[in-house]
């Protein structure tokens, strides 16, 4: 492919920040925590990642939906300028502190056991049946926001929708050159443009942001604050690093999948873990939440078919100044929901779709019933089972459990003569 441009590689950046936008910030608006500081910690957070992994690792890290329960529990109702927010916000950066470290402990485990005996865990009948789950799970978010408003079904979200499908399907089908690398752009430009017909557009987050974020007195309050170290904020967000240490390995096993590089060994699973304990702990020195690998990120990768890691230092880069510049970031958060939904359902169905690529690609035999009863109980737990307690505010999810059951059933089970099939049968 034909070397690109300063130019276009700095469009190709900012498509990718636009499409991680919605999810980044998400969490932070649910929670409670501050847009501005999320965006600076998943972008500062990100450039950690590409310099513990040589640089080598096509991934942008964001907010992490898992902690959100934890962190939600800690802050209660508590937002900015309540008198107890201070208090608890410590308690949370203190835990995501703790939380990072955690990663890291694993990963300095991982470099000693080795790569190799990783690997073993994760055959194709189980990453791939997980990459599916991930894809479903995150599915009903994108539909959600693509046809309804305000909890409501919304006919004209179908006119919004379309455009967007069909733009995105048209440059990534049709167009030629560096136009073929920038659907989902394109995709958001066009919605946003309808959406200004039909009324759906909303400005009011440009006019109430500040220029400069960081000289609001309130973002520097929470900057400043020190982080206390509570165990049951420690017990409530720690373990979850435990469950996403298995979230973070599909990732990285699935983006190695689109981009056709095996990153568990080059740079090594223990440095891309090493990144993302380290982003987080970094997220929660500022109090952003926590920082990890992102299914979503897959989903760009596959569109665009763009696996520059520098690109994706670009991208970081904007989040930072999306974070810095407050207007900026008002502008991005007007984009209506209904066109980010109509990309999420792009971006999650083809991580689903990498999923079943591993499959045949790897030649899997779902005729063997081993692997037949793999596959089955990984999607339909992956997919059925939301979360279940474990204790107090400490859940696992059901993508989290259902890889932990694909690996031991996998190590259990007798793999047998027919687990996969020869070149000369059809898949």
């Amino acid at each position: 492919m034909q070397e690109k441009t300063t130019a276009q590689k700095l469009i190709l950046g900012l498509q990718h920040v636009l499409a991680m936008f919605g999810a980044t910030v998400l969490v932070p608006a649910l929670t409670g925590l501050n847009t501005s500081i999320t965006l600076f910690c998943a972008g500062v957070g990100t450039l950690i990642f590409h310099g513990v992994t040589k640089r080598k690792v096509p991934v942008f890290l964001g907010s992490s939906f898992a902690f959100m329960g934890g962190i939600s529990a800690i802050l209660g109702d508590a937002r900015m300028g309540d008198p107890e927010f201070l208090e608890r916000l410590a308690a949370v950066k203190g835990a995501l502190i703790i939380a990072g470290l955690v990663y890291v402990i694993f990963a300095g485990l991982i470099k000693v056991i080795g790569y190799d005996k990783v690997s073993k865990l994760l055959p194709p009948i189980v990453t791939g049946p997980i990459i599916i789950v991930i894809g479903l799970r995150l599915s009903a978010t994108g539909v959600s926001s693509a046809f309804y408003r305000d909890g409501a079904f919304e006919p004209k979200c179908l006119i919004v929708t379309g455009v967007v499908l069909l733009v995105v399907i048209g440059f990534s089908v049709f167009a030629k050159g560096i136009l073929n690398l920038m659907p989902i752009l394109f995709g958001i430009i066009a919605g946003y443009i309808v959406c200004g017909f039909l009324g759906f557009t909303d400005f009011s987050a440009v006019a109430k942001a500040d220029w400069l974020a960081f000289t609001d007195k309130d973002i520097i309050a929470q900057v400043i604050c020190l982080p206390t170290f509570k165990l049951d904020a420690i017990l409530a967000l720690a373990p979850i690093a435990l469950v996403t240490l298995v979230e973070h390995v599909g990732d990285i096993t699935t983006n190695g999948a689109v981009v056709g590089k095996d990153f568990i060994s080059d740079p090594g699973v223990h440095r891309t873990i090493l990144g993302d304990g380290l982003a987080t702990a970094f997220a929660g020195l500022l109090g952003g939440p926590a920082n990890t690998t992102y299914s979503e990120n897959t989903g760009v990768l596959a569109v665009t078919k763009n696996y520059d890691p520098s690109i994706i230092r670009i991208a970081a880069v904007f989040s930072i100044i999306l974070g810095v510049f407050g207007k900026i970031g008002g502008v991005i958060t007007s984009i209506p929901g209904p066109v980010t939904g109509a990309i999420s359902i792009v971006l999650y169905g083809m991580i689903s779709a990498v999923g079943v690529r591993i499959l045949i690609g790897q030649r899997v035999n779902l005729g063997n019933s081993r692997n037949l009863m793999i596959a089955a109980l990984i999607l339909v737990i992956g997919i059925g089972c939301d979360s279940i307690p474990i204790a107090g505010t400490v859940t696992i999810s059901g993508l989290a459990l259902a890889a932990i059951l694909g690996i031991v059933l996998a190590l259990v089970l007798p793999e047998g003569k027919d687990a996969y099939l020869s070149k000369d049968e059809t898949v």
